[in-house]
């Protein structure tokens, strides 16, 4: 073997190593934006349960104390809608750069095979052809074997956000329907 193609596997091994730390690096970025979410949501609770703790304590009688609980109870489904908005949109994001880079490290790969199978051919000995011509096949299969199942997992990534920003979308028009029917329903009332 010569010391090109010695130098081509190391480079493969050393960007193959890097890649790994760059989808680590992404997936740790998600996490920490999920964390962040999550702290923001836990303080905002604590806050209204203060507020709510506060204004119970200060009620003069029971029907007050109830009266603050619904008031309490109502924007909830609204902040479990954004939360879980905010969920989505950092898991979609995290997904969509995952996506860009298993794409560019195929792309990579598949130009490094090339090359190697070329570094191969051009220092193999006389004869030997029909081996260079088997691996040269061998990678081009497993490289449209690759291609197909990116495209396929991409295809499911793909056909599952758009289930979920379906839900999303659901959701929020029944939000608003809910919200409409209310607010006939009080205007009827007077």
């Amino acid at each position: 073997m010569s010391s090109l193609t010695t130098e081509q596997l190391v480079a493969a091994r050393k960007a193959g190593v890097e890649t790994s730390f760059v989808f680590l690096n992404k997936a740790f970025e998600g996490i920490d934006r999920l964390a962040e979410l999550n702290v923001q949501a836990v303080k905002s609770i604590l806050a209204e349960n203060q507020e709510f703790v506060i204004k119970a304590l200060s009620a003069k009688d029971p029907q007050e104390t109830f009266s603050q609980q619904s008031i309490l109870a109502q924007p909830v489904l609204e902040r479990v809608q954004s939360y879980w908005h905010h969920v989505y949109e950092i898991l979609s994001s995290t997904q969509a750069e995952f996506s860009a880079l298993a794409e560019a490290q195929c792309k990579q790969f598949q130009s490094d095979a090339r090359s190697f199978i070329d570094g191969l051919t051009a220092n193999t000995p006389a004869g030997s052809e029909a081996a260079v011509t088997a691996w040269k096949t061998f990678i081009t299969t497993a490289s449209d074997t690759a291609n197909s199942v990116y495209e396929t997992v991409a295809k499911a990534t793909r056909q599952a956000v758009e289930t979920a920003e379906s839900d999303l979308n659901a959701a929020s028009t029944a939000k608003r329907t809910r919200q409409k029917l209310e607010s006939v329903e009080s205007i009827a009332k007077e």
